[in-house]
């Protein structure tokens, strides 16, 4: 049987989580429990923001699109989780159509008037979330996730309980947050596989 997975965590090259998103990637190629890993990165890096003219709110349509897909949503939090604002920028709904704006990769043309012009707002769960909002990208993930009824799992990075570096929009989840490392009969540090298996279904 095969799920597809989406990762959503802090990609920062010096003090992001990228191990962890590493470890269960390879955990993917698996073929007894084969999972479809598709995660912010990969999003981020893909034909969305190949666009020039790529913004926020573009990236968070392309997040519930990936969301929406996937069965699980399985969120990485690291000490610096809480503090990450990437993505929360917008000021359409502040200051109305005819804002200003930076494209994500903050191109040579700096800011730019926003491309939205009309927005239907709603809070129906039928909906995705709006990709216009202030939220971060990692809070319009768990937003989506929440609103589309996914099976979400939120790992530490680290080997013991952390939930003071959860975000306070996930402090209803403290309890079920576990840490991914833990010690193996050597004493070296390794990824808890079976924590992982067991939440996404397999065991």
């Amino acid at each position: 049987m095969s799920k597809r997975v989406y990762i959503s965590a802090d990609y920062s090259e010096e003090d992001g989580d990228r191990d962890v998103i590493e470890l269960l990637h390879s955990w993917g190629e698996d073929n007894l429990h084969k999972v479809d890993y598709c995660d912010t990165a990969e999003v981020v890096s893909g034909s969305v923001s190949k666009d020039a003219d790529c913004r926020a709110c573009d990236l968070k349509k392309e997040f519930n699109d990936q969301i929406n897909a996937s069965s699980a949503v399985i969120f990485v939090i690291g000490d610096k989780t809480a503090a990450r604002t990437a993505g929360s920028s917008c000021k359409r709904l502040s200051n109305g159509a005819g804002c200003e704006c930076t494209p994500y990769k903050q191109n040579a043309n700096g800011k730019v008037t926003c491309k939205i012009w009309s927005s239907i707002y709603t809070t129906s769960s039928n909906e995705d979330l709006g990709k216009i909002n202030t939220y971060s990208y990692i809070e319009h993930e768990f937003k989506q996730a929440i609103r589309k009824k996914k099976t979400i799992i939120i790992v530490y990075n680290s080997l013991i309980r952390q939930p003071g570096w959860l975000p306070s929009y996930m402090s209803d989840y403290a309890d079920e947050a576990k840490p991914f490392w833990k010690k193996n009969n050597y004493g070296a540090k390794v990824g808890d596989y079976q924590f992982i298996k067991q939440a996404l279904g397999y065991e």
